[in-house]
């Protein structure tokens, strides 16, 4: 629906607007939206694939430590992340002003010092925040390739370099493809840290020409431009693995790391890793527990926790209807394995890699259209006005994230579902339980650990969205990711800096989930071996 309804708006007349938008919005946007994604995808590329490679191939002092901890920046947001590096590298920050204490200089004249607020900023900040997401894809996809390919390269004289060259990276480059999209997606949604660093990027242009030159038409013709360069993303990664499918014919797998690095070497190695990590986590971390503890006074005020219980309120709803509908859509494909269910699966999951900005635009007609004919229906029959129902409620807001966030859900779900065999569902027709008391009886209870996992990433990505809710919440509504909002807009960070460490904590929780997954999965394939 908000698909159809974004295409509706968008053949709706614009008058000058879209002129304007043409000839001096469109380009300029389109050209910052594609060096964006190519510096972001670059980053996290190298970084990615060079630092999943180390850990699982190399054995180096600190190796099972950042075989989970490179994984940590993913409980950071991308707008507190720019948040807290405009504090730490602006003129007034520490790294500035301790040049200016060492070397004497007075003003901002007297030495170069590059702009964070830039292209180049954002390029930064969003490569060191996204690259687990080719790391974690790329990691799995090295452990569970066959020792025997590894081993017999190694027999016709490829050396470290050569073997990962010329053999580990082309079996791992589904996995990685798959990594960079996820990437750059979030990179297209963001919104946050782009508006603070002043980057013109499509999702900014949406914003703007909805918000400030109030042109509804103008922002959704904007916003199915990004839904073609989302498809078009869609389309390279589906067809980059076209003919990449590798399948696994031996029981020997890759558990152990194969080349031990000592001197100079381990030292590269163990920069390599810890790099990533504290630009990407420790250091804004750091700041926002400096500038928190500073304001353990606010942690009662009236304001966040209004913010802090609206955002629990929609994060734990929203979580809870993905993962039911997640559930329904699996388990109806489980046992009607027909085109009709395949088909509603995969609509159902395209919201993810839907923009925040223009996941809202689709939206807004159809629920106001839905609002205004409840308000004159009852009007009309029993003289008594509901208002704004779904966009003055907030059920805007949890069925935006339903939509978005449905993906995340399905595919945990999805998994679970696939690992119990289908004789467990023959032998509960045998003694007589019908469909449903299977689903409660048996899937249910054996896919448990997945549910609660399904749950809580559902959870952490609603309360970390944030163009969703700046556009679609209702008026005098605030929640944790829009109260760090707008106190950075106001250039206090510091004053959003408690309900920012909040949602750290809270997105610390899938980031350690998913670790503890990986070492499980490093463990399970070690017995396996040995």
């Amino acid at each position: 629906m908000p698909i159809l309804a974004l295409v509706v708006i968008a053949v709706q007349p614009t008058g000058e607007v879209w002129t304007h938008l043409l000839g001096t919005v469109l380009p300029s946007s389109l050209v910052t939206t594609g060096l964006l994604m190519l510096g972001v995808g670059a980053i996290t590329l190298i970084v990615g694939v060079g630092t999943a490679w180390l850990v699982t191939m190399c054995r180096f002092p600190g190796r099972a430590l950042f075989d989970w901890a490179l994984l940590i920046p993913l409980a950071v947001p991308t707008y507190i992340i720019a948040y807290t590096y405009v504090e730490i590298l602006d003129y007034t920050g520490p790294v500035q002003g301790a040049l200016r204490a060492l070397f004497g200089f007075k003003t901002s004249r007297d030495y170069w010092f590059p702009e964070i607020r830039s292209l180049g900023g954002a390029i930064f900040v969003m490569g060191f925040v996204l690259y687990p997401y080719v790391y974690l894809t790329t990691r799995a996809s090295f452990l569970l390739q066959s020792a025997c390919a590894l081993d017999v390269s190694r027999t016709l004289g490829a050396g470290p370099m050569r073997l990962f060259f010329v053999v580990a990276l082309p079996l791992a480059r589904p996995a990685i493809v798959v990594g960079l999209s996820l990437a750059l997606m979030e990179c297209l949604n963001d919104i946050g840290a782009v508006t603070f660093f002043g980057v013109n990027t499509m999702t900014f242009s949406v914003y703007d020409t909805w918000i400030h030159r109030s042109s509804l038409a103008g922002a959704a013709q904007l916003a199915c431009g990004m839904l073609a360069i989302v498809f078009l993303l869609l389309w390279a990664e589906r067809y980059a693995r076209r003919k990449q499918r590798f399948h696994i014919t031996t029981s020997r797998y890759l558990a152990l790391p194969s080349y031990q690095l000592t001197g100079p070497r381990a030292g590269l190695a163990i920069l390599a890793c810890a790099l990533p990590v504290l630009l990407g986590f420790v250091l804004p971390a750091a700041l926002l527990v400096d500038y928190a503890s500073r304001r353990l006074d606010e942690l009662f005020d009236p304001a966040l926790m209004a913010a802090v219980g609206n955002s629990l309120v929609l994060s734990i709803t929203a979580a809870l209807l993905t993962v039911a509908i997640g559930i329904l859509l699996t388990y109806a494909q489980r046992i009607q394995h027909n085109p009709a269910t395949q088909l509603f699966g995969r609509v159902a999951s395209i919201g993810y890699a839907i923009p925040g900005t223009v996941l809202a635009v689709g939206i807004l007609i159809p629920l106001a259209a839905f609002d205004n004919f409840i308000d004159g229906f009852s009007r009309s029959v029993f003289g008594v006005g509901t208002g704004l129902l779904m966009l003055g409620s907030g059920a805007a807001l949890i069925y935006a994230y339903m939509v978005r966030f449905l993906a995340v859900a399905h595919g945990q779900i999805e998994g679970g579902f696939g690992k119990v065999t289908p004789h467990l569902d023959m032998a509960a027709r045998t003694l007589g339980r019908n469909s449903v008391r299977t689903l409660f009886e048996v899937h249910l209870p054996l896919i448990r650990p997945i549910l609660l996992t399904a749950v809580l990433l559902a959870f952490v990505d609603c309360m970390k969205e944030l163009p969703a809710t700046i556009l679609l919440r209702p008026f005098n509504f605030e929640t944790l990711a829009t109260t760090v909002y707008n106190a950075a807009s106001r250039e206090a960070f510091a004053e959003g800096a408690v309900p920012a460490l909040v949602i750290v904590l809270v997105g610390l929780a899938p980031a350690v989930l998913l670790a503890w997954s990986s070492a499980q999965s490093f463990r399970g394939r070690k017995s396996a071996r040995g």
